[in-house]
């Protein structure tokens, strides 16, 4: 199996399965200019697998910030990121929201309903992940926190009502092939290709999204 991340319309990389987190860490901050940061990895502690942070009942073990400064410790240098992944091979790949992208996140189920739409529709989408614990986020333009709310309302839908949530500054996502503890690792569910290197509105998704979402509850 093979992943593609692309640097340009003319050359493809092949992203094999056995690809290091610190290559792949470094291709993102490359070829896709996004800024990355090191987070918890898993260790083998009496037979299993636990989080770096200590915590035995961790709820996202080996994929969450490491430290409380993790926003100022983001980098969009291919270079540092490969300096900082040199440390701790095995830290997760996480990435800041709010800044190159926001993430649209919904159930799984959801997720596959509006993809499908979506297809139908023949919308331009961008890069989107599927959690081990069931979520699917889609990468879109900075600024949809502000926006969606109101789009939310005017489909008729009240945000509370749909298990859709926005992650923009302060918050990030886990990028494959990070390990979510036992559960498995991030996927892309739409993998980053030159044509998906311009992302999307939040308006050109929020209709699809809403509506699985409303069909889900």
């Amino acid at each position: 199996m093979e992943e593609t991340i692309a640097g340009t319309e003319a050359a493809q990389i092949p992203k094999q399965r056995g690809e290091s987190l610190l290559e792949t860490a470094v291709r993102y901050a490359e070829e896709r200019h996004w800024d990355v940061f090191p987070g918890t990895w898993l260790e083998a502690v009496d037979g299993s697998q636990r989080c770096s942070c200590g915590d035995a009942a961790c709820p996202a073990p080996g994929s969450h910030p490491a430290r409380p400064d993790w926003a100022t410790q983001a980098t969009g240098s291919a270079t540092v990121a490969r300096r900082m992944w040199q440390k701790q091979p095995t830290a997760s790949i996480l990435l800041p929201t709010g800044r190159t992208f926001d993430a649209i996140s919904v159930p799984e189920t959801a997720g596959f309903l509006a993809l499908a739409r979506m297809e139908r529709m023949e919308l331009t989408l961008g890069p989107v992940t599927l959690t081990p614990d069931r979520r699917m986020e889609f990468f879109v333009l900075p600024g949809a926190g502000v926006k969606v709310p109101d789009l939310v309302r005017k489909l008729g839908w009240s945000v509370s009502s749909l298990d859709l949530t926005v992650l923009g500054e302060g918050a990030y996502v886990a990028a494959p092939p990070t390990r979510f503890g036992s559960r498995g690792a991030v996927q892309w569910a739409c993998r980053p290709t030159p044509a998906n290197r311009w992302l999307p509105d939040a308006e050109e998704l929020i209709s699809p999204l809403a509506y699985a979402c409303g069909r889900d509850r």
